[in-house]
């Protein structure tokens, strides 16, 4: 297998494709908006340049990964060669519904169809499509040329080879694959967002502050990072999205979002994306600023 296609230039998509080149296949980087495509070069080309800085690869191996990489907005055009296409497109059904039916008919017999998606069912992507045992979900994790785990979820009718070749391409990316069964949340986002909407709702009810909120975890759980600084990075949005998801998909009270995310997100306070959520990012400041929403 040589030939990947990457849908959606954002940050999954970039970091995906990314990774794909470094180890030397030939990547097509498709998004509809030629815009996005630019500053998704450019971020790849800023990010080989910190493993530059750090050791960990050449100039010539940064070159190298930039010329394996194509990008066109012309997404039938893009698919028509692939081996393996990537969905990384926004964590929205429709929109994956919609892409999975596009590529489903341009790509060549043999292409395996994988989704990046956190949380969506594989079995419901994969419904669309008359390949559903070449489907499977290939959840990396942000930043894809950092985080080592890669969440490989099977669907209803997902062919064990199809599996073993996914387990087998992740390690040959540098990553560690988990395989998990197609379930709301999967096991990364079922366990994580309840704690993140914990956090979010015991800042809420007035427990305790943002940062002590934080702390606990980090100090006390040994987590790299507290749970509502983790939900700014994600996105409030996304976090939103997947809690409606385990919610749906389980119709167990437990996974309803907490009201304040719900107003942080109508209001347009997203995290890290929108430079103010439970902390604020506005000016590049690398230090943690707690939001004037919620200092005390």
């Amino acid at each position: 297998m040589k030939q990947i296609a990457v849908v959606g230039a954002g940050t999954m998509g970039n970091g995906i494709a990314h990774v794909f080149a470094q180890t030397g296949f030939s990547v097509t980087l498709i998004d509809v908006n030629p815009g996005q495509l630019t500053k998704a070069i450019e971020s790849i080309g800023k990010n080989l340049d910190r493993q530059i800085a750090k050791g960990t690869i050449t100039e010539d191996q940064k070159q190298s990964t930039l010329k394996n990489i194509t990008t066109t907005h012309d997404l039938l055009k893009g698919v028509t060669n692939a081996e393996l296409i990537v969905e990384a497109a926004t964590e929205n059904v429709e929109l994956k519904l919609d892409i999975f039916e596009e590529i489903d008919k341009a790509a060549p017999a043999g292409c395996i169809l994988a989704t990046n998606t956190s949380s969506i069912s594989i079995t419901k992507i994969a419904a669309v499509t008359k390949r559903p045992g070449m489907v499977i979900g290939m959840h990396f994790m942000n930043p894809v040329p950092v985080m080592k785990l890669v969440e490989i979820i099977n669907g209803y009718a997902t062919k064990k080879e199809v599996t073993d070749t996914i387990v087998e391409l992740s390690k040959q990316l540098g990553k560690v694959p988990c395989v998990v069964n197609d379930y709301p949340g999967f096991i990364a986002n079922r366990i994580l967002m309840p704690m993140i909407n914990e956090a979010i709702c015991s800042l809420h009810e007035g427990v305790a502050g943002v940062e002590e909120i934080d702390t606990v975890m980090k100090l006390g759980m040994a987590h790299p990072m507290g749970p509502l600084q983790l939900a700014d990075f994600i996105g409030l949005d996304v976090c939103l999205a997947i809690l409606r998801v385990l919610q749906d998909g389980f119709g167990n009270p437990k996974y309803a979002p907490c009201p304040l995310l719900v107003n942080m997100v109508t209001a347009g306070k997203l995290g890290v994306k929108s430079g103010e959520g439970f902390y604020s990012y506005a000016g590049g400041n690398k230090e943690l600023v707690v939001s004037k929403s919620f200092r005390k």
